[in-house]
């Protein structure tokens, strides 16, 4: 039964940790189950957690939970002997459990959330601006990165001993479309640029130009022109004539266009007669919702778009790179409240490389943090070494013996060798696209990386009783509900066998009084039950058809009294009977009375499994008392008593 493991659950709440410190110097010691201990501040901080009811602090309420915990660990136990906490499945949920836990005590363990909240408040705002570019690779050697670096730096001194951006655009920027636009990038917002571009166009003021900005690309000046409230996103539907010069018949043909529109000839007549975009003509030009700078190759287009105020309006014919355009507002579409987008922004956050730059700058402080230390010359000796072989997932270290002994780093003072790193290696290496020495570096930075984050995961855990007694809440809640699974709620509801034997030998329990058998119609609207009335009332067959327009349909069953307060609103006698509660509309069809008797076994199966789950449990309690050793201690159980009573 599944409520009763969200009982359960309640039950172990989140301190069954083991802690390591002797009984001497903790309170005292109230009970233990196979030698695993609880202690009375544990059991004090648990029952004050799940009772908080004056009349919950009796000495009889107090000794039934301590009946509920011991009851909980002979099960966990099991579960444990069994080897339920080591399987990969058990492995594998628990480590995403772990990994969420974690997130409020890491450094920056909540990043996504601060990105999609920080793109968020960006999104509120359009900002204007120009760059400069010059190009160099992700991968460039130093001495490229320098030349490109100091080849920026003269450029922005140029700029700020006040020669024009624009002009040093036009014939300065590696951008190719810098030559035609002098850099204009126009109005655009968050996730429209790389993070390190966007973030530094963001910080700036208008006029005001940065300092180098690194990105993918290479190395970027930008100048800021204008920052605005966001203008949302708005639909429109257009009318298109391609042209790539200026022909004037295209022109005279789109004026015409435009004329019979203003003479009220139907838009999608005229849409589906002229427009040359195939993907739009057939549905009224329409084009999905964007927002600015998403057609920022269509400069006028956008722009026009976003001038239009009233929905319904239509554009005078204007021309762009691509043709001649009419553009009517279908709507503007507001940046919707934080809440309605989190999901959809979070995903994209979580796609983008903000998240990875903004790992990359945590790894670097949790370095700081942890003292990280490198062996340069050891990381030398290794990185000649990556052939071919790596890539392919079959690299062998073929360097001196010795030397695997060697430091290649430390963290907090504690060394990690060669040795380490090779066989780390050799259990993570798969095939890769990089070059050799690039997939080997990639998988040293990868071996850094978790053996920080387990230094840090020891810290967290040391540091942080909260989350020591979260990770024992779900460790124990998943082990649960599987030996639960297995010893009861599937033994209960698949054993047909047993159900029917202790149906037989309890019989007793399933007595019923007077019941009547009937078949309950409910309906929204009450000409729907009059007119099944009719029908039944002429003897008329029902088909499924008929049935679909009511809200309810419940199969012929026998109730009895307080079980249905449709049925106890009726009349007990055979035929049809209506009834309404809530602005709900009932037709009852009674079949007949049924005299008090036992219920067959079918009438009472709900009762029958729900109760053989409950003698399945305490059947199975108590083979797992005689298995397992449990020590009370009294003096630990008077202890809580007399705390918890106060």
């Amino acid at each position: 039964m599944r409520v009763r493991f969200a009982l359960l659950l309640l039950i172990s709440t989140i301190g069954f940790s083991q802690n390591k410190k002797k009984e001497t110097e903790r309170s005292p010691l109230v009970f233990r189950v196979n030698k695993q201990p609880v202690f009375a501040d544990e059991f004090i901080y648990l029952y004050k957690k799940n009772h908080t009811k004056p009349e919950d602090f009796k000495e009889a309420k107090i000794n039934e939970y301590l009946q509920l915990l011991i009851n909980f660990k002979l099960k966990i136990e099991e579960a444990k002997s069994r080897g339920m906490d080591t399987t990969k499945a058990f492995v594998k949920e628990f480590s995403g459990y772990k990994e969420e836990l974690k997130k409020p005590y890491q450094v920056g363990g909540d990043e996504l959330d601060r990105l999609t909240k920080q793109a968020y408040e960006r999104l509120k705002e359009e900002v204007k601006a120009s760059h400069i570019l010059v190009n160099v690779a992700v991968d460039a050697s130093p001495e490229d990165t320098t030349k490109a670096f100091q080849k920026i730096s003269a450029i922005r001194q140029r700029i700020i001993n006040g020669e024009d951006f624009q002009k040093m655009a036009s014939e300065l920027s590696e951008d190719p479309s810098a030559k035609s636009n002098a850099g204009d990038l126009g109005y655009f917002t968050t996730m429209q640029m790389v993070f390190p571009f966007e973030t530094a166009a963001y910080n700036l003021k208008p006029f005001e130009v940065s300092n180098p900005v690194r990105s993918r690309f290479g190395y970027h000046l930008i100048k800021l022109y204008d920052r605005q409230p966001a203008r949302g996103e708005v639909e429109i539907s257009h009318i298109l004539l391609r042209s790539e010069n200026n022909d004037s018949k295209i022109k005279s043909k789109i004026f015409e266009i435009y004329d019979q529109l203003k003479a009220g000839k139907s838009w999608d007549e005229l849409c589906l007669e002229f427009s040359e975009d195939a993907n739009t003509k057939n549905v009224g030009g329409r084009l999905r919702p964007f927002g600015i700078g998403a057609l920022a190759s269509v400069p006028e287009f956008e722009q026009t778009a976003f001038s239009m105020q009233k929905e319904g309006e239509i554009s005078d014919p204007f021309q762009s790179n691509i043709g001649w355009h009419i553009i009517r507002l279908e709507k503007k579409i507001p940046l919707p409240p934080y809440k309605d987008v989190e999901a959809s922004l979070k995903k994209k956050v979580a796609r983008d490389e903000r998240m990875q730059i903004s790992k990359q700058a945590l790894m670097v402080k949790k370095r700081k943090d942890f003292a990280f230390t490198e062996n340069t010359e050891t990381k030398n000796l290794l990185l000649p070494l990556a052939d071919s072989s790596i890539v392919k997932g079959k690299w062998v270290f073929s360097g001196d013996v010795p030397s695997l002994s060697l430091p290649i780093f430390s963290l907090q003072g504690k060394v990690t060798t060669l040795g380490d790193f090779v066989k780390y290696v050799k259990s993570h290496q798969t095939i890769s696209s990089l070059s050799p020495k690039a997939r080997l570096t990639e998988l040293y930075e990868s071996f850094v990386e978790e053996k920080i984050n387990q230094l840090e995961d020891e810290k967290i855990y040391n540091e942080n009783p909260d989350y020591r007694n979260l990770l024992v809440e779900y460790k124990e809640g998943i082990i649960l509900f599987e030996i639960m699974e297995k010893e009861v709620w599937n033994k209960a509801s698949k054993d047909s066998v047993g159900q029917r034997n202790f149906y037989d030998l309890h019989k007793e329990k399933y007595k019923a009084g007077d019941r009547l058998e009937a078949q309950v119609f409910a309906a929204l609207e009450k000409k729907q039950l009059d007119e099944l009335q009719r029908k039944i009332s002429a003897g008329d067959t029902i088909k499924k058809s008929d049935l679909k327009k009511f809200k309810s349909v419940m199969s012929v069953k026998a109730y009895e009294k307080g079980e249905s307060k449709v049925i106890d609103r009726i009349s007990w006698v055979t035929g049809l009977q209506e009834t309404q509660i809530d602005n709900v509309f009932y037709l009852v069809d009674v079949k007949r009375l049924v005299a008090p008797g036992y219920k067959t076994f079918e009438e009472a199966r709900a009762s029958v499994i729900s109760e053989y789950q409950d003698f399945l449990e305490k059947t199975w309690l108590e083979t797992l008392k005689k298995k397992y050793k449990v020590e009370l201690a009294n003096k630990g159980k008077k202890y809580v008593i007399e705390k918890l009573v106060k």
